[in-house]
């Protein structure tokens, strides 16, 4: 389920992120503005200056005129360069603005670790750094412009009560009705624009969950099924897009209707005060072109589309932004410690269900403790906590008599090695992958750990043998595997522990690494979550689970006597 807060407090956290952002490129943010003023400021003065210049030509003072001339032809030049600087800047603060907002919420996802997958989908915090941030980096740059587009039409009233104060007060009729047509669009806008996202982190996350389920899916001859699963929310999603363009379509119909009529009110105004003798030629040809500054208020739908969108996006980063850390504390352990493994009390929820109920284990320091249980039993979950992967939601785990959550970050990850069913080769090579990890191991270490695991001679014969780029090397499930043992065997400190890690391991292999496991591998106490009776029988003790509790501890010879310990291993 993806993180929700109340609509006021993500629009909240939304505007706290979006004026970060601002204050990151605030630098750049006020030269945008200085443009965007400079630009506004001869937009403002070239309708005075031609409208003198007129009078002057009207005159025939062409001398003085000429000068005059050249003034406009300044302040029609002046603007064309500074919007292209402007656009150019634009961009660059827009992409410096989004790649600083994508690293903050990268490191609160790495900083919350696997719950961060459990309070909101993988593909769903995937459009959330990507889509999202895009659109909340660009606020920098459309809050400059916003203020731009404000103040061209605020500016071209000042103009028109400086010329006539009968212009003013004709264009600042219609004004009231074209603010609350602004406001209403905001509103409307916002409200299609979160549902709309919300929809496209859905699809994400169906399409990841898809992708991953690509096999099992082939083989069940489902893909129609499946297709249909992930673009069910198409149609939500198809709705809100068309009522997003619906109310940006009508507030700029009702805008385009709008601001013509106040333009020809003025001008209407702008004639009758010149037949009194009121007003120049040239102060009617520079009050149309105020009024035409001054309607541009009805631009400003764009620019609050703009704004809107990156209010929205950020407040979608906010949830993720909210994701509560793994906090860390402040001890080492004990020097010289034999990482002796103790559970109290330990108990976990997932997903509404107590997977371990008030579990108490010790695994004696040095020696390998095999889990084994039914599937569903929380031996997953088990070895998630003693290792520190997730914390549980009662009780306590220490490791030499220090809990595992008043240790420091590099302590415990020092400490605790890990391998999985299904590792992740995030090296970038066969051997950074091995080394990968909180400290970096050295070459010899790196072959001995993969020696160890046996991956040494598969990864030899490769290209590039351990510089050979994994994305260049398909592997099989029994050589990944492999590969992420002797990760957790590279980095192997007083804990190492195996969630499943050799379960794709052939008969003979595993009784190798099993092996290497006791007599090659640097850790002092293991924990093995295991399947195989094979696996259980060559360890030192046994815990077996059953519905979240230790039903029994013995050696594995001891426990085959129970009738329900053997039915374990015939599922």
């Amino acid at each position: 389920m993806a993180a929700t807060a109340p609509p006021h407090e993500a629009a909240h956290r939304g505007e706290r992120i979006l004026l970060a952002a601002v204050r990151h490129s605030a630098g750049r943010t006020l030269v945008l503005a200085l443009l965007a003023t400079a630009s506004t400021a001869a937009a403002l003065a070239l309708p005075a200056v031609l409208g003198h210049t007129l009078d002057l030509l009207l005159a025939r003072r062409d001398a003085e005129a000429g000068h005059w001339v050249l003034l406009c032809a300044v302040l029609v030049g002046v603007p064309v360069v500074l919007d292209a600087l402007d656009e150019l800047l634009t961009a660059t603060t827009a992409a410096r603005t989004t790649a600083w907002l994508r690293h903050r919420s990268l490191g609160h996802v790495l900083a919350a670790g696997p719950r961060a997958t459990a309070r909101i989908p993988a593909g769903d915090l995937v459009t959330r750094l990507v889509g999202n941030a895009a659109h909340a980096g660009t606020a920098p740059a459309s809050l400059a412009g916003t203020l731009a587009a404000l103040a061209a039409p605020l500016g071209g009233i000042v103009a028109l009560a400086l010329t006539d104060v009968w212009l003013a007060v004709a264009f600042l009729a219609g004004a009231p009705v074209l603010a609350l047509l602004l406001r209403s669009f905001a509103r409307a806008s916002a409200d299609s624009l979160t549902g709309y996202q919300r929809l496209q982190g859905e699809i994400a996350g169906r399409l990841v969950e898809a992708l991953g389920g690509a096999r099992t899916i082939a083989a069940a001859g489902t893909a129609g099924r499946e297709r249909a699963r992930v673009l069910a929310p198409l149609a939500g999603l198809a709705e809100h897009g068309h009522r997003m363009w619906k109310v940006q379509g009508r507030a700029t119909a009702q805008a385009a209707t709008l601001v013509p009529l106040l333009q020809i009110v003025v001008l209407a105004v702008a004639g009758y005060e010149l037949s009194r003798a009121r007003l120049s030629v040239g102060e009617v040809l520079a009050a149309s072109r105020y009024a035409v500054l001054a309607a541009g208020i009805g631009a400003l739908v764009g620019h609050l589309n703009a704004l809107v969108h990156g209010r929205t996006a950020a407040g979608r980063l906010a949830e993720v932004h909210a994701l509560a850390p793994v906090r860390h504390g402040t001890l080492r352990l004990p020097p010289g410690g034999d990482g002796t493994l103790r559970l109290r009390g330990v108990s976990a929820v997932r997903g509404g269900r107590q997977v371990l109920h008030e579990v108490d284990l010790t695994v004696p320091g040095g020696t390998t403790l095999a889990v084994v249980g039914r599937s569903g039993t929380g031996k997953s979950v088990l070895a998630a906590v003693s290792g520190r992967l997730a914390d549980p939601d009662a009780g306590e785990v220490t490791l030499d008599g220090v809990a595992l959550r008043d240790l420091t970050r590099e302590e415990l990850r020092a400490a605790v090695g890990y391998a999985f069913a299904r590792p992740a080769l995030l090296g970038g090579t066969m051997g950074g992958t091995v080394a990968f990890g909180c400290c970096t191991p050295g070459r010899e270490a790196v072959v001995a750990a993969a020696r160890a695991a046996c991956a040494d001679d598969f990864v030899r014969k490769l290209p590039e043998g351990y510089d050979t780029a994994c994305a260049a090397a398909p592997l099989s499930g029994g050589e990944t595997q492999r590969l992420g043992l002797a990760r957790a065997f590279a980095h192997a400190g007083r804990l190492l522990v195996l969630d499943d890690a050799m379960s794709s391991l052939d008969s003979v292999t595993e009784a190798q690494v099993a092996g290497a496991l006791l007599h090659d591998v640097a850790a002092r106490t293991r924990l093995v979550v295991a399947h195989r009776p094979s696996t259980a029988a060559r360890a030192d003790r046994v815990a077996w689970l059953d519905d979240g509790r230790v039903r029994a501890v013995g050696t594995h010879e001891e426990l085959w006597r129970l009738p329900g310990y053997r039915a374990v291993f015939e599922e």
